[in-house]
């Protein structure tokens, strides 16, 4: 007796299969298909990205080495990062953008150049050490003609002791005291500058350098 009672349950969990099977069987199959075509998708979308940023690298790479060639045309260089910037990838995008400035600054067009440090530095997007520097970069070329009170402004949170950048910010703070004719306050930030042992050697000797020349 036991026997068939044992036979008897296996013939009905087979059929209680087949019934699931026949009733989800379709479900199943499509969900699988979902998953096969979403792993696809996502490994299309990884080789095409790849790609772009093999791409972006060796425009990035040529337009570098032509750039830093002898007798190299720098206007046409950093226009040539510049159209990199649409189509590459983020990394090469802040790349391209903070060489097509410092290009377009070194070659006279200064304007051009403080807009494209202004645009990444106020881009969401893009990495905040990257965000920092262009501000930096933005308020030492426009150290002589932007307002006094913007490049403060931009300069603060850049001098803070958590920031990458606050040796240099803190001696473009004491460059900005000179212009508005604070003296006093511009040595001292130098001098605090110069003692300074975690700023770098070459920072400290030109802060020592400016402190000593003021002469207050």
């Amino acid at each position: 007796m036991p026997d068939i009672f044992d036979e008897v349950q296996e013939e009905l969990r087979a059929e209680r299969a087949r019934q699931l099977g026949a009733r989800y069987g379709a479900i199943l199959a499509g969900i699988a298909l979902l998953a096969l075509i979403g792993i696809g998708g996502w490994q299309g979308w990884r080789w095409y990205q790849q790609r772009q940023a093999d791409q972006a690298a060796i425009v990035f790479l040529q337009a570098s080495a032509a750039a830093e060639a002898q007798g190299a045309d720098l206007r046409a260089a950093a226009d040539r990062f510049a159209m990199l910037v649409p189509t590459a990838p983020e990394g090469y995008r802040v790349l391209a953008r903070l060489r097509a400035a410092a290009l377009k600054a070194e070659t006279g067009q200064r304007e051009e150049a403080l807009a494209l440090w202004d645009a990444l530095a106020a881009d969401q997007a893009a990495p905040q050490i990257y965000r920092d520097l262009a501000s930096l970069m933005w308020a030492l070329h426009g150290l002589d003609s932007q307002d006094p009170a913007a490049l403060a402004a931009r300069l603060e949170p850049l001098a803070r002791r958590d920031s990458a950048w606050q040796a240099s910010a803190r001696e473009m703070q004491a460059l900005l005291a000179i212009r508005r004719g604070e003296t006093t306050e511009a040595k001292r930030t130098l001098e605090a500058l110069a003692n300074d042992v975690t700023a770098p050697r070459g920072l400290r000797d030109r802060a020592g350098r400016l402190a000593a020349g003021l002469g207050v």
